[in-house]
């Protein structure tokens, strides 16, 4: 049972430290997916 408690906690780990990091990284999804031609408000 502790590993599956463990896999859990790692996937919340990582979840939420990619939403947090990476659009500080210029990752974030409206970024990647823009052009020039596409005004974001």
């Amino acid at each position: 049972m502790k590993p599956i408690f463990t896999g859990f906690a790692a996937i919340i780990l990582i979840g939420l430290g990619s939403a947090f990091i990476l659009p500080e990284l210029g990752w974030s999804s409206a970024e990647r997916q823009s052009s020039e031609n596409v005004r974001l408000d």
